[in-house]
């Protein structure tokens, strides 16, 4: 690493001893972390003016792209009195004050002041000291260049942004140029958020990563979003309602907005699911003009209208995520897609609780394992896995376009050989998305090269493998069709990539040995040069032994002469005396004469000498040249290549839910636009594949309908009889069969949902101070405001929050609501069993029950549904499966007893007689919560109790079993 740069205001202190930056931090590690970054940083900041991090002022657009600039000249770093080096550290610190600012210095990233005490804590590593500032020691940490990545994923993870400083001049020059005290100049490179990554370590190769704005305009909203990993980019038009949803399915790594709109209590709820994530900005840079202008330039057009009807928030959204792309990319950008324009009504809606309840993506406790995705996904690929994700995350409510998706899955169920083959081809297929985002920005490698290669060189036998089904290609269906135009023909590239790159392949194409042997004749003479030098040597010494006949002539190397020829003094008078080839000049040349030995060189030697000392260089640098112009050629065929790369994705897809359909017996759905609803042994996806695992038994399959004349079901039955099951599997069966998905029933007829809500299981919000029936009413509220005759609403003991009266009075009152005001369809699954009696009056509700069989004093859970009520809830029985005290059970059938006996309930009949008001239930005689009278004992219990079983003969003790039995009768 070399001698290090001057720093702080004394003497270097050792910063490290026994590899701290691996260790956890000791007792009495050096810095308490008191010492704070000087005021100064803050006087002048160029991001406060350009507000990349910050709250401060506004700035003008013209100044929009000087947020990532380099440290001053290092002669002119001072600020104040401080050395060059500290100088050179603040002012990079001071353009970029709320990231960790990691400082390249040799093989390490430092960090110095609050950024080190910040990191030492988050990394568990040793925070140590290097030099003073105004009297006080320096806090310093670091981590090694080689391995930053690690510490790097650790960092965003805990919420931190990194802005990676590297040094832009080599060491040795900045001496020769500067003095030997001299500066390396340095300058921020990138700015890393949770929003902009593109390392493949940094990211979940299963799921999309986005980076998302939102800006509003007058009365509208504008949501935009850029997956930065791929150059998805895409923006709709929606309002507060609809933000929560629209959010919810981007799940963004970053959200950027206006700091007027962070602070707004009118967005309070909705943006309260990605708080987290939220990155507020001046509003200035969101205005719409001037990033019409930023599209304009980024796209090469001069109107957006052939991307789609932009409205200015959708608009000014989008130029707010190229602009914080460009910023923390120090000025470079991704190849981007041309912008997508979601309609609002081509998706449904699915809010964050509903995704949360129905676990699509993650169970209750967290894990992936579990849950709907992690259930369906059967993809062989990163990029299919995230298609699918995205397809699950926003199903469709056209239904032409989901019979596309269905065709091209049909397509393959059956075709077991040929989706095997297909599959096989696929699996293992390299991110070329993700590489050629990398490239683009200028941080790709040899092995992103190859990725482009190798997912590339797979089209044509894929291409072949398809022709093969269903009459040729001509015959596809569309979505087919679409995936292989999309992969187009790449064979030139492939053949310059796959002559060019080596077998065994680098991650940094400045490490060199990437290009294959062959492939340039000049880079292969370089490094025969730097790799075979001693054979070189050799073979020129072997000419000049056959040439002189002094077999005692060597050639040998130091570090004064270089190489040279040695021979013994007495021999040397043959080389002074030597003549060249047909007479020519004397070829050896006398450089020194020693006691023993004397020394030559030749003209020969001499170029031999200068290609073996530059071999190395040239060879790295002729790797560098040719690196570039491979990029070059890949970047000039961006588009295609991105094509390919959503081809292979869309085919994944397809093939992988045809392996899933044809392996699970799943069917194909009709979908239309009418209000049908009905599915034939309907069975849960997530519960069926777990007991398909563990070898349970088979899941119990139900049917469903919905359609008119019964579009509300009410659904009573015990516990432990699968109600919350039976809920979820009809919401689960909609969303995958509007992803374009067959479903597990052997029957399904669906008339696409606009929306899908959810409310089952209990959970509260302690956050916020909201119980669990707080977050179940607020989440009742929006079913109810919100849904639609299109939408599917699954509902779950609404009201047993409160007292049972309260609880009642608003489980029937929801009733009503959604049969009579939103005419949606729904289930809705309750213990009240006073509720059935509202079939009497509401036509379109139907009542359903789970079954369940008394068998010998045990319970048994038939899990079927059909017609009828429910009239107990077996949850004593349930309570014994628990594990409760027998006692407690015990105590528990006895007031239960008393309670049926008694008439503590106000009479169904009743309360169908004084609806819209409830009847006051009053206490009859004996309060709900007195104790039970005392019960006398048994003539058998009396028995009993005067028998001595030890003093019983076995005559004795059979003709007393008798005895007890008479007295039962």
């Amino acid at each position: 690493m070399g001698k290090r740069e001057g720093w702080g205001g004394g003497p270097p202190q050792t910063p490290r001893s026994g590899g701290p930056f691996a260790s956890r931090n000791a007792p009495g590690s050096e810095g308490s972390g008191e010492a704070r970054l000087p005021s100064l940083l803050f006087s002048s900041c160029p991001l406060r003016r350009h507000g990349l991090f910050s709250r401060g002022q506004d700035c003008s657009p013209s100044h929009q792209d000087q947020a990532m600039t380099s440290a001053p000249e290092p002669e002119t770093a001072e600020i104040g009195d401080v050395t060059p080096m500290m100088g050179q550290y603040l002012s990079l610190k001071a353009q970029n004050p709320d990231g960790l600012l990691f400082y390249r210095m040799g093989d390490f990233y430092e960090m110095f002041f609050d950024d080190a005490v910040a990191a030492s804590r988050t990394l568990d590593i040793a925070l140590t000291k290097r030099g003073k500032h105004q009297g006080a020691d320096i806090p310093m940490c670091g981590v090694p260049v080689h391995s930053h990545e690690s510490y790097l994923a650790r960092l965003i993870r805990a919420g931190h942004k990194v802005v990676i400083c590297e040094q832009i001049e080599d060491p040795a020059e900045a001496r020769r140029q500067r003095g030997a005290k001299a500066v390396v100049a340095r300058a921020v490179v990138r700015t890393v958020t949770p929003g902009t990554l593109t390392e493949d370590t940094l990211l979940d190769a299963r799921r999309p990563n986005y980076l998302a704005a939102l800006v509003r305009q007058r009365e509208t909203l504008g949501l935009a979003w850029v997956d930065v990993s791929t150059g998805a980019l895409g923006a709709q038009a929606l309002d507060v309602a609809t933000l929560g949803p629209a959010l919810a399915r981007l799940a963004p790594g970053e959200l950027i907005l206006p700091d007027t709109l962070s602070a707004d209590p009118a967005f309070a709820e909705a943006l309260v699911s990605v708080k987290p994530v939220v990155s507020p900005l001046p509003a200035s840079r969101f205005d719409s003009e001037n990033a019409r202008k930023r599209l304009h330039e980024v796209f090469a057009v001069g109107a957006l209208d052939a991307f789609g009807d932009f409205g200015r928030a959708e608009i000014a959204a989008l130029g707010a995520v190229i602009d914080y792309v460009t910023l923390t990319q120090a000025g470079r950008l991704p190849r981007l897609s041309p912008p997508r324009r979601l309609d609002e009504s081509a998706v449904m809606a699915i809010d964050p609780a509903t995704r949360r309840n129905l676990e699509l993506f993650e169970t209750l406790t967290g894990g992936r394992k579990g849950s709907l995705l992690a259930t369906l996904d059967r993809t062989v690929t990163g990029p299919g896995a995230r298609l699918l994700a995205e397809r699950l995350a926003a199903p469709l409510t056209d239904p032409e376009v989901l019979n596309q998706r269905l065709d091209g899955v049909a397509l393959f169920v059956g075709a077991t050989e040929a989706r095997t083959e297909l599959r096989g081809l696929l699996t293992g297929c390299p991110d070329i998305a993700r590489a050629l985002s990398r490239l683009s920005l200028g941080r790709g490698g040899p092995r992103d090269l190859a990725a482009v290669r190798d997912g590339l060189a797979r089209v044509p036998a894929l291409r072949l493998g398809i022709g093969a089904l269903g009459g040729g290609l001509h015959a596809l269906p569309s979505d087919v069709s679409s995936a292989l135009a999309a992969l187009g023909q790449h064979d030139a590239l492939v053949d310059l990539l796959g002559r060019a790159l080596a077998d065994d392949l680098p991650v940094l194409a400045r490490d060199g040995g990437f290009i294959h042997p062959g492939f340039h004749a000049g880079l292969d003479e370089a490094r025969a040069l730097r790799d075979e030098s001693r054979r070189l040597i050799a073979a020129l010494q072997a000419r000049y032994v056959e040439e002189t006949g002094i077999n005692t002539l060597k050639i040998k190397h130091n570090n004064v002469l270089g190489y040279f020829i040695e021979v013994p003094a007495g021999r040397a008078d043959r080389l002074m005396g030597a003549r060249g080839a047909e007479g020519q000049t004397n070829p050896f040349m006398h450089r020194q004469t020693l006691a023993s030995q004397v020394r030559f060189t030749t003209v020969d030697l001499a170029d031999l000498e200068d290609r073996i000392r530059g071999a190395a260089e040239r060879a790295l640098a002729l790797e560098q040249d040719l690196f570039a112009e491979l990029r070059d050629a890949v970047l000039a065929e961006a588009e295609g290549i991105a094509a390919a790369a959503d081809g292979l994705a869309q085919l994944d897809v397809l093939l992988a839910l045809a392996e899933l359909a044809e392996t699970e017996r799943y069917c194909r759905p009709v979908l239309d636009r009418s209000l049908a609803f009905s599915l034939v042994n309907a069975r849960h996806p997530v519960v069926e594949a777990a007991l398909k695992a563990s070898g349970e038994g088979a899941f119990v399959g139900n049917a469903c309908d919905l359609g008119p004349g019964q579009r509300l079901w009410l659904l009573t039955g015990p516990n432990m009889a699968g109600k919350s099951t039976f809920l979820r599997q009809n919401a689960l069966i909609v969303l995958m069969a509007q992803m374009g998905s067959f479903v597990p029933a052997d029957q399904a007829h669906l008339g696409v949902v606009d929306r899908l809500f959810s409310r089952v299981g209990a959970a509260d919000d302690l956050a916020r101070g909201r119980s669990t029936f707080m977050v179940e009413m607020v989440e009742t509220a929006a079913i109810l405001h919100q849904a639609t005759e299109r939408s599917l609403v699954i509902l779950d003991e609404i009201g047993r929050g409160t007292a049972t009266y309260d609880g009642l009075s608003i489980a029937w009152a929801t009733v009503e609501s959604l049969h009579d005001t939103t005419r949606c369809r729904a289930l809705f699954a309750t213990h009240y069993h006073e509720l059935t009696v509202l079939a009497k009056r509401l036509d379109q509700l139907s009542c359903h029950t789970l079954r369940v069989r008394e068998w010998k004093g045990e319970v048994v859970f038939l899990h079927e549904v059909g017609p009828g009520a429910a009239d107990r809830s077996y949850g004593i029985h349930v309570a014994r499966l628990a594990g409760l005290p027998d006692a407690v059970l015990a105590r528990a059938e006895e007031v239960l007893a008393t309670l049926e006996r008694g008439d503590t309930t106000p009479s169904p009949a009743r309360l169908v007689e004084d609806l819209p008001l409830f009847a006051a239930a009053r206490p009859r005689s004996v309060p709900a919560s007195a104790p039970p009278p005392p019960v006398p004992p048994s003539p058998v219990e009396d028995a009993l109790r005067s028998l001595s079983p030890d003093d019983l003969s076995p005559r004795e003790a059979l003709d007393t079993l008798y005895r007890l039995r008479a007295l039962l009768r």
